[in-house]
């Protein structure tokens, strides 16, 4: 009896281990179907993706089919203008406005309207940066900061606006003329809070950047008053301003004579750029200078660093007798590196917003990122005129309506 109960509990235990090993068994091949298709997708992939980089043919045919890239006109959402003549139309954040008498208009990416707010300007300066959308009236005295869709603060000051920026955390600078200076520099904060005037007596101010990390306002300024042009970048700390506005200038840089600045802007990592009418430099938190492009030489009909991290330049290229290529050259204002894209036509216009730039050709325009790839194609049955541009949306307007893209 024993030996009987010892040979079943062995065959038991038998047929235990041939289960065990059949499931097991299972189990593996199920892995290894699994990791087969896994490693089949990878391939798949990178073989798609090495196509859609070398190939351009291509990569155009994947955009159009694959991943719905190209758009046309009268196929979109849109808003209807009723009076576009006195119609003030500006992209910011995810949205478009309209001002039209003292209406403003609030859009989302579908055309319906999220709000109407009251302000009460005719002739409008907009700045936009993140979720704040600054609003001045030219040569006038109101303003109003808005933040998403509301209103955060509105003021009048003494003397007449010139221009106005924002930076990223709401915090607002404005350029007032006419007054006893030539120019003034007003800084507020982002509850409204008056926090210091800057005074200028012989330089006109042509460009204003705030830092992201609200220590310093820039300041581009151009004095004309000897035989040389002289562009000067002037570097005012803030914290220093709301306690001793006169000696709150940290740093002053001489630009080399007749150099002309056009335009500056406080990027990421709080480097400031500078644009010139030939060139873009960087200036850095630890004070060095450099030239990121220089184009004195080259057939650059465009250049904007109003970008997040980057600066552009768009040059003509011939590509036959009577046709030109235009090549986007992208350049990272922090570590230098480089992108490109050419598009098949002369540009007319360009936009840009934080990553987006767009490129008005004409009856079509493409969309690209800072990377250089194309992020829509929108192509119209007419001319394009006017473009309004964010970083998530993009309007193209038209006598009676604006055409919505999702950037």
């Amino acid at each position: 009896m024993k030996g009987e109960n010892i040979s079943k509990t062995n065959k038991n235990s038998n047929m235990k281990d041939f289960w065990t090993e059949k499931e097991s068994k299972k189990i593996n091949k199920k892995r290894i179907i699994i990791l087969t298709i896994i490693i089949l997708i990878i391939i798949a992939f990178s073989i798609i993706s090495i196509i859609y980089i070398k190939n351009k043919n291509a990569r155009d045919w994947i955009d159009k089919n694959l991943l719905q890239k190209e758009k046309t006109q009268n196929n979109l959402p849109s808003i209807e203008i009723e009076d576009s003549e006195n119609s003030n139309i500006f992209a910011f954040n995810k949205y478009i406005g309209i001002l039209n008498k003292n209406e403003f208009k609030i859009y989302e990416n579908t055309g319906r309207e999220e709000k109407n707010l009251t302000i009460e300007i005719t002739k409008p300066l907009f700045a936009s940066n993140n979720k704040y959308l600054a609003i001045a009236e030219e040569k006038g005295q109101k303003v109003y900061l808005i933040s998403d869709k509301d209103i955060v603060w509105e003021t009048e000051i003494e003397g007449n606006i010139s221009q106005i920026t924002v930076n990223k955390n709401g915090y607002v600078a404005i350029t007032i003329v006419d007054t006893i200076h030539k120019t003034v520099i007003s800084m507020y904060d982002n509850k409204g809070n008056p926090m210091f005037d800057t005074y200028l007596s012989s330089t006109r101010v042509v460009a204003t950047s705030i830092s992201d990390n609200n220590k310093y306002l820039a300041l581009a300024e151009i004095d004309t008053s000897g035989t040389i042009i002289q562009s000067n970048v002037k570097i005012i700390s803030i914290d220093a301003g709301k306690e001793d506005p006169e000696n709150s200038i940290k740093k002053i840089y001489t630009g080399e004579n007749n150099d002309l600045i056009t335009n500056i802007k406080y990027q990421d990592k709080n480097i400031l750029v500078c644009m010139y009418t030939d060139k873009i430099t960087t200036i850095k938190e630890d004070e060095t200078i450099e030239t990121v492009q220089d184009y004195k030489n080259k057939k650059v009909s465009f250049s904007a660093i109003e970008l997040q991290n980057t600066s552009i330049t768009v040059e003509e290229q011939s590509s036959g007798l009577f046709t030109a290529d235009s090549v986007v050259n992208i350049i990272n204002s922090n570590d230098k590196s480089k992108a490109f894209y050419t598009a098949g036509s002369v540009t007319k216009e360009i936009y840009t917003s934080n990553n987006i730039i767009a490129l008005n050709l004409g009856s079509e325009v493409e969309f690209i990122n800072t990377n250089g790839w194309l992020v829509k194609r929108y192509t119209a049955e007419q001319e394009i005129t006017s473009i309004v541009l964010s970083d998530s949306i993009a309007g193209i307007v038209y006598r009676d309506k604006i055409e919505i893209i999702n950037v």
